[in-house]
C-alpha cells in the first residue's frame, strides 16, 4: 500500500493558534513513520473568532489548495494520509470522497455532530457546519454529494437539539461514546470502503490537546480497537484534525507518540 502525507498549513476558521502548528507537527511525523515528504499545502495565518461567512470566503484559496493536493494524491493511487487544522478543512475533502467513491462510508470521529447550518448555528463557527455541508444540507461553494446514510458520528456526545433533528431527519448514524465499540463501527462499515475522519476532541480531555475539552469521551485504547477492527485494504484515506499543539498542559511529544501510536493500529 503506497501512502501520502498531506498537511493543511491554511487558516479554515481557526480561531485559536495552536491547532495549525498541530497539523504541522503531526505531518512531520507521519512522513517520517510513513517514509514520505509530506504535501504542505498554504501558510499560516492568525485566528480569529469570525463568523462563517467571513471565514468562509477567506478560506476559499485555501480550501481549492488543498482539494487539488487531495485530487493529485488520489490520482497517483496514494492512500492520503491528512493532517489538518480545523475540521472546517475538510469542506475541500468529503465531496472530493464522495466524488469518488460514492459507495464508502465516512466515519466522522468527533465529540461534536457539525451538522449546523447558517440557519441553525448559534456560534457561527464554520468547523460546526462541515458535515452539513458535504451532505448538501447548505451550499459551501465547495461541493456536496456526501449521502448521510453513509455517514456515522462516532463517539459523538456534544450536539445541539436542533443539529440532533438535522440528523435524524437527514439518516446519519450517531454513536455515543458508550455504543462506539469495534463490533459497532465494524457493523457499520460492514465491508464497504471508508474514509475516517478523526477530531481529537473525540478524546477524554487529558490526551491529546483539542481547542474545544468534552468531557466522558473515548479513551486511545478505544479509537485503537475500533481502528484495528477495520479492514485496512479498505481504507480510502484518514484525517487527522484538531490537534492544539500551542500552549498545551500535555507534553508534546507525548501527545503526538500517542497519535502516531493510535494510527498504527489501522494499518494503512
Amino acid at each position: 500500500m503506497t501512502r501520502s502525507v498531506i498537511v493543511n498549513q491554511g487558516r479554515v476558521a481557526d480561531r485559536t493558534d495552536g491547532a495549525l502548528a498541530g497539523a504541522l507537527i503531526t505531518g512531520e511525523a507521519l512522513g517520517t513513520l510513513l517514509h514520505v515528504d509530506p504535501v504542505i499545502v498554504s501558510t499560516p495565518s492568525a485566528p480569529a473568532t469570525d463568523d462563517w461567512s467571513v471565514a468562509l470566503p477567506a478560506a476559499s484559496e485555501t480550501l481549492t489548495g488543498l482539494r487539488a493536493a487531495l485530487r493529485d494524491a488520489l490520482d497517483a493511487g496514494t492512500t492520503p494520509v491528512l493532517a489538518t487544522n480545523t475540521c472546517a478543512a475538510s469542506l475541500a475533502t468529503l465531496p472530493e470522497v464522495a466524488a469518488r467513491y460514492p459507495d464508502a462510508v465516512v466515519l466522522w470521529i468527533d465529540a461534536h455532530g457539525d451538522f449546523h447550518t447558517p440557519a441553525t448555528t448559534d456560534s457561527g463557527y464554520l468547523g460546526g457546519m462541515v458535515l452539513a455541508a458535504a451532505c448538501g444540507l447548505w451550499d459551501s461553494g465547495h461541493g456536496a454529494g456526501l449521502n448521510p446514510h453513509q455517514v456515522a458520528l462516532v463517539g459523538a456526545r456534544d450536539i445541539d437539539p436542533a443539529e440532533q433533528r438535522l440528523l435524524a431527519e437527514a439518516g446519519v448514524t450517531v454513536l455515543a461514546p458508550a455504543e462506539s465499540t469495534p463490533e459497532a463501527v465494524a457493523e457499520f462499515v460492514a465491508g464497504r470502503d471508508m474514509w475516517i475522519h478523526v477530531d481529537w476532541d473525540v478524546l477524554t480531555p487529558g490526551y491529546i490537546p483539542a481547542a474545544y475539552k468534552v468531557p466522558e469521551g473515548l479513551r486511545p485504547h478505544e479509537i485503537a480497537a475500533i481502528f484495528a477492527a477495520l479492514p485496512a485494504a479498505s481504507v480510502r484515506g484518514v484525517e487527522l484534525a484538531e490537534f492544539e499543539a500551542s500552549g498545551s498542559e500535555v507534553p508534546e511529544h507525548l501527545s503526538v507518540e500517542l497519535i502516531l501510536e493510535t494510527f498504527q493500529h489501522l494499518g494503512v
